[in-house]
């Protein structure tokens, strides 16, 4: 299922590169929407294993997921 997942310190196309590139072998394709703010990530998450490590993962490499 797609999901889309609010973030925090996202402020740019490099952000946005270093996002696709650390994540996307893991979780397969993703899209990060810099024209909203908070930024926002979307991806294909399939089961709550996924995402509580792709919410993990964005900690570790500083960007935060912003819990609704």
């Amino acid at each position: 299922m797609k999901k889309i997942f609010k973030a925090k310190n996202i402020s740019c196309i490099n952000c946005a590169n270093l996002i696709k590139g650390s994540l996307e072998d893991d979780f397969g394709e993703i899209e990060v929407n810099l024209d909203v703010n908070p930024k926002e990530v979307t991806l294909e998450i399939p089961n709550k294993e996924a995402d509580d490590k792709f919410k993990a993962e964005m900690e570790d490499l500083g960007y935060g997921v912003i819990e609704e």
